[in-house]
């Protein structure tokens, strides 16, 4: 069983663990060590059964594991990427993570880092980039591109041909018309109904979605 460190230890890391002992019930691979956190009041505590064994960098010694950070919200989803080039790591030192109930067709493509949740459906030629956090429910169709860093939360649909770009995040439930693009560190929010290009750096909502105003500094990542 290959050694496994989950960098965070909030919201999504602890949706992670869960997936991560769906894959090992279904069969063993995954020999899950604990979280990595830089808040000290969670080292040595145990959190959903798994302990928090230490800070971020912990992961530079331990070069036999490989990890998955999962970190960022809606209020900071630039994080993922702070910390992916704050460690520094080569690409293979990153997981990908599918839980077992999700479908990914033959020729679909993951990168390294990647966060499958249940339930999800990629259904032809989808290429889903690194250290993207695919949440329960979503549905990718033929020919989508989902950039680096990019987060899509529960229950987004993308229609075909759409290109997410790198550290976009579309919020729960919202639908995206074909062929669409949405900018890179765009923001989408929840149930929004998106018929239109979206620019980088903005933030759209609605139904139809509509601008609503830049995204903050804070998530703006260079990709």
């Amino acid at each position: 069983m290959t050694p496994l460190l989950i960098v965070g230890a909030g919201g999504f890391a602890r949706e992670t663990v869960q997936l991560v002992h769906d894959l090992n019930e279904r069969a063993p691979a995954w020999d899950l060590l604990g979280y990595l956190d830089d808040d000290p009041a969670k080292h040595g505590t145990l959190v959903d059964g798994a302990p928090v064994l230490g800070g971020i960098d912990e992961a530079r010694r331990r070069p036999d594991a490989r990890l998955v950070v999962c970190i960022g919200s809606p209020r900071d989803y630039a994080a993922r990427a702070r910390v992916v080039r704050r460690l520094d790591l080569p690409a293979e030192r990153y997981a990908t993570l599918v839980h077992p109930t999700a479908s990914v067709s033959r020729s679909s493509t993951l990168g390294p880092g990647t966060v499958i949740m249940a339930q999800t459906v990629l259904t032809a030629a989808v290429r889903v980039g690194a250290h993207v956090s695919v949440m329960p429910h979503v549905t990718l169709t033929h020919d989508d591109v989902v950039g680096d860093f990019a987060t899509l939360a529960a229950g987004v649909r993308l229609a075909g041909a759409v290109h997410v770009g790198p550290g976009a995040y579309i919020g729960s439930g919202a639908l995206v018309r074909e062929t669409l693009t949405i900018g890179a560190s765009a923001l989408v929010g929840m149930g929004s109904v998106v018929t239109r290009d979206i620019p980088p750096r903005e933030i759209w909502a609605g139904v139809p979605a509509r601008f609503v105003r830049p995204t903050p500094a804070v998530n703006h990542g260079e990709y």
